[in-house]
């Protein structure tokens, strides 16, 4: 098979799927998204020069710009290990098929040097380096110099892959990023070994000399050699069919009877979130929003901008809300037409999501007490953000979730993996967590820190209050959308 097939293949299958189909709209907002990070890098890329000539007239504007490479590529790393995954086709029908699967390893990883991540830095870079020569700087070396950071980029980029299989095989996925990048940066923070220094000396040795620029071509090389080797180890059609057999323990959840109709529902939601990977990054990373405080609260910078409690009550107390619920109904998603078949109420399927978003929040915030020791502002903050998060925006995961069309594989790797994740995600951000912060800061301008609290507690004891004829509305909606749904979920996108 050509190249030219696997790119027909997988072009009819992106236009083809109900994801693209759902809503024009938001596609269209993604390519502004994408346009405006375009426009960005390339002002930045303009305005770079002149501005650091400006600024710090006795340096060479290209030693200070390489002096700070190594804090740009240990950013890259870390938001391509959240944002960015491996293109993998849907390559099972093909498996079937008389291809070699080295021919699709090869395609898959070459399609991911043309990864937006990659191209994004050249708007940058380009601009940047023909000002360099524009400016009198030798043209072969700033050639050079371009083309040993777009390098670099690509090493990131295959490196970033070789991460994610490793944190793959853990539960805290996100543990082996934090090692690296977080040890990099303390290493060189402590000035152990500086590697602002290193790249920024490996850089312009390259510049001086560019025959070094065979190092990090070899680098690449070997980074896509062992892509290769650990993606076509897993090509293999019954490596699907594979599963670990271990011991399930089991439990009665006796408990969640109390909670009525809704208790089978949420019997099942708590089995799935502890037998699965992705799911039960959810529970593990409760430690995490419960510590998010300490990033602000002992700071002096912010004891002075009472206005930043309430966002970071909304987070602290919404953590599981927020990881959890932006996913409903989609975590069902392997079995969604099956439950839809079954004689049940779909209210009684949505209150017990709603009762278990809500029991985490309670939770939650009794566990955040002891944050009274920087402050009784911070616990009034905290539950204000905690009532709100219970009437308001428990109902706004649940209406956004309405709008889900991408399935989820319970089994791959547990937290940070955006697989079924879409504009839907992001675009709940807004209510989720910018219009609290945002009523929250003109009632703290205009008035008071006690009536900022106030109006949060206030509009979600009136959520609370509507809330069946809130969850009526919601529940009409899910039953709209029900079988759009179901023919998403039954796609593999």
């Amino acid at each position: 098979m050509k190249l030219k097939h696997f790119i027909n293949l997988e072009w009819k299958q992106y236009f083809r799927s109900a994801y693209w189909q759902k809503s024009m709209a938001i596609n269209v907002l993604l390519v502004l998204v994408a346009l405006y990070f375009v426009v960005t890098f390339l002002a930045l890329g303009i305005a770079l020069y002149p501005i650091l000539k400006d600024a710090i007239p006795d340096q060479d504007p290209l030693v200070i710009v390489n002096s700070y490479l190594f804090y740009w590529f240990l950013a890259d790393v870390i938001m391509r290990f959240f944002f960015q995954k491996l293109p993998v086709m849907s390559v099972k029908p093909l498996l079937t098929l008389p291809i070699k699967r080295p021919k699709v390893v090869h395609y898959v990883l070459r399609k991911s040097s043309f990864s937006f991540f990659n191209i994004l830095p050249l708007f940058a870079i380009i601009p940047f380096g023909v000002t360099l020569i524009i400016n009198g700087y030798p043209l072969v070396s700033v050639v050079f110099w371009m083309v040993t950071i777009f390098i670099i980029t690509l090493i990131i980029n295959y490196l970033n892959f070789i991460i994610e299989s490793i944190s793959s095989e853990t539960d805290l996925s996100y543990l082996p990023i934090i090692v690296f990048a977080g040890g990099l940066f303390a290493i060189n923070y402590f000035n152990i070994i500086s590697f602002s220094i290193l790249t920024s000396n490996a850089v312009s040795s390259i510049y001086e000399t560019p025959l070094l620029v065979v190092i990090p071509i070899l680098i690449l090389i070997t980074l896509y050699v062992v892509n290769y080797k650990i993606l076509k180890n897993k090509l293999y059609l019954d490596s699907s069919l594979k599963s670990k057999v271990q011991e399930v323990k089991a439990s009665s959840l006796e408990w969640t009877r109390k909670f009525g109709d809704a208790a089978p529902f949420m019997q099942l939601d708590l089995k799935l979130i502890w037998r699965n990977k992705r799911p039960r990054s959810s529970v593990f990373i409760l430690v995490i929003g419960l510590l998010y405080g300490l990033f602000f609260y002992p700071n002096p910078a912010y004891q002075d901008k009472p206005w930043m409690f309430a966002f970071v009550g909304i987070f602290v107390t919404g953590i599981f809300l927020i990881n959890f619920g932006q996913f409903i109904p989609a975590w069902d998603s392997g079995y969604y037409k099956m439950l839809m078949s079954q004689n049940i109420k779909y209210k009684q399927y949505l209150k017990s999501k709603y009762t278990l978003m809500a029991v985490s929040v309670i939770i939650l915030f009794i566990l955040s007490i002891p944050y009274v020791y920087f402050g009784w502002k911070i616990l009034l903050a905290h539950f204000a953000a905690a009532v709100y998060n219970i009437g308001i925006n428990t109902h706004v995961m649940l209406l956004g979730g309405s709008f889900n069309r991408k399935k989820i594989d319970l089994n791959q790797r547990a937290a940070f993996n955006y697989q079924g994740t879409g504009a839907v995600q992001w675009l709940i951000g807004i209510p989720l967590m910018l219009l609290p912060l945002a009523i929250f800061g003109v009632c703290y301008y205009f008035f008071s820190f006690e009536i900022g609290c106030l109006v949060l507690t206030i509009l979600g004891v009136i959520g609370i209050v509507f809330h069946q004829k809130l969850m009526n509305a919601i529940t009409e909606k899910y039953l709209d959308s029900k079988y759009k749904m179901i023919q998403a979920f039954s796609q593999d996108n």
